[in-house]
């Protein structure tokens, strides 16, 4: 379920790193505690991120909860498809539904994450 060449945050986001770019997005496990997904804010290319900061906000109908950068760079895409069709969040959460797609400018940052099967043993799957 969580795929092992992801790195995962405490607070339940994951990055894929391919090169100089890291792709983001929240959890299966996120998703599943937010339940029905309704809006999705995101940064847009250009906007700087930083590891451990917010960088945007997903709005269930149970509760808004903010999105923090796994990682620290610039925004190089964002995923425009959430804005009208949130609910990608809870059927695909580790593919399509990625939320943003940044250019590293510290790739080491990820030693500070968690591998698959710490963030599973985290969440107690």
């Amino acid at each position: 379920m969580y795929p092992e060449n992801y790195r995962y945050t405490k607070e339940h986001e994951w990055v894929l790193v391919e090169g100089d770019t890291g792709t983001m997005g929240i959890t299966f496990h996120a998703q599943k505690e937010l339940g029905d997904i309704v809006y999705v804010d995101l940064p847009q290319p250009g906007a700087s991120v930083e590891q451990g900061k917010t960088v945007g906000s997903v709005e269930s109908v149970k509760a808004v909860s903010d999105i923090y950068s796994p990682v620290t760079g610039e925004v190089i895409a964002a995923n425009d498809e959430l804005s009208t069709a949130p609910e990608k969040l809870n059927e695909d959460p580790h593919g399509a539904a990625w939320l943003i797609k940044v250019r590293l400018s510290n790739p080491s940052e990820i030693n500070n994450l968690m591998s698959a099967a710490d963030y599973q043993a985290y969440i107690g799957e």
